[in-house]
Order: structure tokens, then C-alpha cells, then sequence
């Protein structure tokens, strides 16, 4: 049976993509083994160029599986790929360059390469492309969430970002394609989905009278599907009908990543985003108001050029006052081919790595405090992987809707089945709960929804002095 190896740097976008590859490897008759300690038939690294380091991890990664097996088809794709076929084409022992569209050709030029080694470059201009790269997961290895695709590029253009030009413009996935893989992950046991892509929120833009919202509410319908979670939206793509089913749907996940990337309107003009401060703040209220406990997660760019020490104080007050439940804090880096990169004032490497460790304090301290509200709270919880307590129990880990991450004793057997638990002791990064039940297949989502909000609004606190109308 011949065999194939993956390595996959970057995004979870990438990460599903990988996957999606190895249906393709599957149904050809390959089995899977793994990149580190087996020699594989094919080599295939899917790649990441957010960073100029990504494009450097990148290499090592290709280098390292033509020193494994020299005789292995080496092949490449992802966002590196995309950009520069020609740079990894220069690497002796490259067969294949595929970038992130026409992977659906990829077993063709596998067996091409079988008869004929001869490198190719298959990477084709993704600024004409405008349909969405069919490719299905029918199921996931080891998770108990399922991640399901739905849209691929971004049409922002942000001054600091290389992703337009290595993914393409914003295109949607045909909803029926959505719905009907949908069904297929619950039928094969998952009971949430969380919904992905490179600018998830911007699903439907390219559609006429189809958004995300309505996308929304046709998953809410489908039978067996107990969550849905948005992998990331943007501020300004949270409108009305975003809100009503945020507010309304029993199954949306009372957990939203909205990238802020700076708390100062000067930055953000720079950046290039499409909101102001005191419009994310806002969406900020209208999101609390309408789905009660709400943990909203955000990414924050430090030492983007020409941030003042003034500025980033001010973007610091401004998160505290904000409550995030965690920040993903990075510090500006330099991205080669970007605005960003050729803008002066650019902040002291020192500098950057002061505010990023002020930041990193501050999201902990909200984590720990968003943590706290729901001591002796029961939230819902599908654990994901066995852990061993101190005395060598069994303990299982899970996420609740609202994204914390909770550890209690039980056994492995609970991974995948939705659990009500109660939370014993608020931790940064982990909290310790108690298994109060497991709740039957037949518990109808509505009513556990209603359940946690009359709880959540019963020991609700007053918004911050911010957020309020």
C-alpha cells in the first residue's frame, strides 16, 4: 500500500485543507503515516506565508522530508506555494507545486510524477479565481469538533496582510454544498461544527440575498446538530440580522472571535480596517446585550508602525474596558511585499516585546476574571481528549459553549457526549469542574439554551461603564 506523509504549518484554514488532501490520498488507496518517524512514498507540506519566519519554516520543513526519503514524491501547497512556486521550485528535490486551488488535480499530477519525474509547477493566478475549492471531510482524526469550511479569501487588503494575494478575493461555498456536509458530519457523530474559512464573516458577499445569517439559520435547522461556532467575524460584519440570531438561534455558541488589531483609530487607519474604536465598542454592547455571557476573544497587532507610547496606552485602557475573555497578542512583523512593510516609523523591536508581554498580562487577568463568573455555575461541555489527574485518575477536557476550557474527573468514554458540569475553581488557561450529568441524545437544544440563559441573566453583572447604551 503506498503511503503519504503531511506537515501542515499555519492556519486552521490549513489545517482543514490537510485534511481535505488526505480524502483524496484515502480514496486512491494510501494510507496516512506520520511525517517524523516513518518514511513515506509522498511527502506533503502545505505551507504558510503570514510571516517572512513562515516562509523560513517553510523551507526547513521541505528540506527536512527530501533528507527523509530522497526517492519520495515531494509535493507543495498552501499559501507559500501560492506566492512563491518558483523560490521552492529552486530546492532540489521539489517534484510538485501546487499553491491553494486546483488541489482537486493533485492525484493526477501524483501519478504524472510515478511515470515521469520532472518538477511541476501547477500554481495558477489566484486574483482571477472566483469559485470555491470543492473539497470535503467527510470526518476528523482524534476531534469531537468538526471544522467545515465555508468560504476562501479576503477582499480587505489591511496594510500589514500577504493573505489577499496568496488565497485570492473572497468566495463563498454554494450553501447545499454547506448544508449537505453539514448532515454528514452529525450523521458521523459530531455534534458541533465550527464554520471556517480565510474572512469567514465575508461568506455570501459574492451571493445575491445569501449571507452568513442565513447560512446560520438553515445549520440551526438540521437535526442532531447541537453547536455551531464561527471560527472569526469581523466587527463590521455584524449587523442586525447577525444579532437576531445570535439572540435567537438555541444552537449558536455564546462564544465570537472578533479581530480588534489595535485599540487607536490612528492604527487602524494605518492598518487599513474598516471600523473605528467606538464602532467596535458598540458592536461590542449590541452582542452582550443580545446573547447574555457572551465570551468574546480578540487579536491585537503591537508595534504596528507608528504606534505611539500614548497610543498603545490608550489601546490598553480601551481592551480592559472591553472585557475580552482572552487576547491572541502578536508583535507587528514585518511582512515582505506588504504597505506595512515599506511604512516609516517603524517601533523598536524592544519596545514591541514590552507591550506584547503588558498585553499578555492584561488577558490573562480578563480570562481569569470571565473564568470566575461561573464558579458554581453548570455549563455544557463535550470533552475532547482523556487527561490523568495527580493520582492517576481519569479526567477528560472539554470547551462549554461560551469557550472555556474545563477539566473534570470521568472517564474517556464521555469524549464526544455533551456533558453538564459545574464549575468548581476558575483557572487562566483550564478550569476544574464536576460532572454533574451526561444529558441524553433527546434533550432537545432549545430547552439546555434556555436553561443557561435564564442562569447566565439570573447572576448576570451590569455591563462596564463602556459598554453600556
Amino acid at each position: 500500500m503506498p503511503s503519504v506523509a503531511f506537515y501542515t504549518l499555519g492556519c486552521k484554514v490549513n489545517f482543514y485543507d490537510t485534511e481535505a488532501v488526505w480524502q483524496l490520498f484515502k480514496n486512491e488507496g494510501y494510507e496516512q503515516v506520520d511525517f517524523e518517524t516513518t518514511t513515506a512514498d509522498v511527502y506533503l507540506i502545505n505551507t504558510c506565508t503570514v510571516t517572512n519566519t513562515g516562509d523560513k519554516k517553510s523551507r526547513q520543513i521541505i528540506r527536512r522530508a527530501i533528507r527523509r526519503n530522497p526517492d519520495a514524491i515531494i509535493a507543495v501547497t498552501g499559501c507559500y506555494a501560492q506566492t512563491s512556486p518558483a523560490e521552492i521550485l529552486a530546492i532540489e528535490g521539489v517534484d510538485l507545486v501546487i499553491g491553494t486551488q486546483d488541489r482537486d488535480k493533485l492525484m493526477g499530477y501524483i501519478r504524472d510524477l510515478q511515470n515521469e519525474r520532472k518538477p511541476v509547477n501547477a500554481v495558477r493566478n489566484i486574483m482571477k479565481t472566483r469559485e470555491f475549492e470543492e473539497l470535503d471531510v467527510p470526518d476528523f482524526a482524534e476531534r469531537t469538533r468538526a471544522f467545515l469550511k465555508i468560504q476562501e479569501g479576503c477582499n480587505n487588503f489591511c496594510t500589514f496582510c500577504i493573505i489577499p494575494w496568496s488565497r485570492g478575493l473572497s468566495r463563498s461555498r454554494d450553501p447545499k454544498s454547506v448544508l449537505d456536509q453539514a448532515r454528514q458530519l452529525v450523521d458521523a457523530g459530531y455534534k458541533e461544527i465550527v464554520l471556517t474559512g480565510i474572512h469567514t464573516g465575508g461568506y455570501g458577499d459574492d451571493m445575491e440575498n445569501y449571507r452568513l445569517s442565513d447560512l446560520l439559520w438553515d445549520l440551526d435547522a438540521i437535526e442532531g446538530l447541537e453547536r455551531i461556532r464561527i471560527s472569526s467575524i469581523e466587527a463590521s460584519q455584524i449587523d442586525d440580522k447577525m444579532i437576531e440570531v445570535l439572540n435567537k438561534s438555541a444552537k449558536m455558541c455564546r462564544h465570537l472571535h472578533i479581530p480588534l488589531q489595535a485599540g487607536h483609530n490612528d492604527v487602524l487607519k494605518r492598518m487599513r480596517r474598516k471600523y473605528t474604536v467606538e464602532e467596535f465598542a458598540e458592536k461590542i454592547r449590541l452582542l452582550h446585550e443580545a446573547m447574555p455571557g457572551v465570551a468574546i476573544t480578540t487579536d491585537v497587532i503591537v508595534g504596528f508602525p507608528g504606534e505611539t507610547e500614548e497610543m498603545f496606552r490608550n489601546g490598553y485602557d480601551f481592551m480592559e474596558k472591553l472585557r475580552f475573555a482572552e487576547m491572541h497578542v502578536f508583535p507587528y512583523s514585518k511582512r515582505t511585499g506588504t504597505p506595512a512593510a515599506r511604512m516609516e516609523d517603524q517601533v523598536d523591536e524592544e519596545v514591541k516585546n514590552e507591550r506584547v508581554h503588558q498585553l499578555i498580562d492584561l488577558s490573562e487577568r480578563m480570562q481569569l476574571q470571565y473564568a470566575e463568573r461561573y464558579v458554581g455555575q453548570v455549563l455544557d461541555v463535550i470533552p475532547e481528549r482523556g487527561l490523568k489527574g495527580p493520582d492517576g485518575e481519569s479526567r477528560v477536557m472539554g470547551y462549554s459553549d461560551n469557550y472555556i476550557q474545563i477539566a473534570f474527573d470521568g472517564a474517556e468514554s464521555l469524549i464526544g457526549q455533551l456533558c453538564r458540569v459545574k464549575i468548581a475553581e476558575a483557572g487562566v488557561n483550564e478550569c476544574q469542574g464536576v460532572l454533574v450529568r451526561v444529558l441524553e441524545e433527546h434533550t432537545p437544544a432549545a430547552e439546555r439554551a434556555a436553561t443557561a440563559v435564564r442562569a447566565e441573566e439570573a447572576k448576570r453583572k451590569p455591563l462596564p461603564q463602556a459598554l453600556q447604551a
